[in-house]
């Protein structure tokens, strides 16, 4: 099955210049969902991993359906003042401006084995944004995993060390 056909391209949004990738028709089909699922899976199958995180807003979807898979624990990291406990923050530029994440103090345990799912990898500051909220909480970074990849953004340098999988790559 090709995803690719489930990706729809929205010009445009959400600022002129931008060709934004809509997961939505994926999200629809259940084949293709099912199909995205279990190619995410393939690449974590002989990793040890104890916690998924699940980056707001559409890391959410395929974050949860792995955290339930692995039979884990799931974490929501989110825009600030969303989460009702204690956190802690990164900030981050991203491919049309910048913002900050916030995770819970007490949702990684030091040691523990953590999978990171968003839906796309751009410039790579969201990601190693998550990247460091982990580590400094004690977390050891497993991989860092995304439905698609805009390599043309070169996301992956700021992520050197990490071990990374992309299901689509344009």
């Amino acid at each position: 099955m090709s995803l690719e056909k489930y990706i729809r391209e929205v010009q445009d949004f959400p600022k002129e210049g931008i060709g934004f990738k809509d997961i939505t028709p994926l999200l629809l089909n259940s084949n293709a969902r099912n199909e995205c699922l279990t190619i995410l899976l393939s690449a974590v199958k002989d990793k040890k991993i104890d916690k998924v995180i699940g980056v707001e807003s559409r890391g959410f979807f395929f974050g949860i359906l792995l955290a339930e898979a692995l039979n884990v624990g799931f974490i929501p990291v989110r825009k600030p003042k969303k989460l009702p406990y204690e956190t802690i923050s990164a900030s981050y530029d991203l491919e049309y401006g910048s913002d900050s994440l916030e995770i819970h103090i007490d949702a990684i345990q030091k040691g523990d084995k953590v999978l990171i799912h968003d839906d796309v990898l751009a410039t790579g500051g969201t990601a190693k944004a998550v990247c460091e909220l982990v580590e400094r909480l004690g977390g050891e970074i497993v991989q860092v995993n995304f439905l698609m990849e805009l390599s043309f953004l070169n996301g992956r340098q700021k992520l050197d060390g990490k071990e990374l999988f992309t299901a689509l790559t344009y």
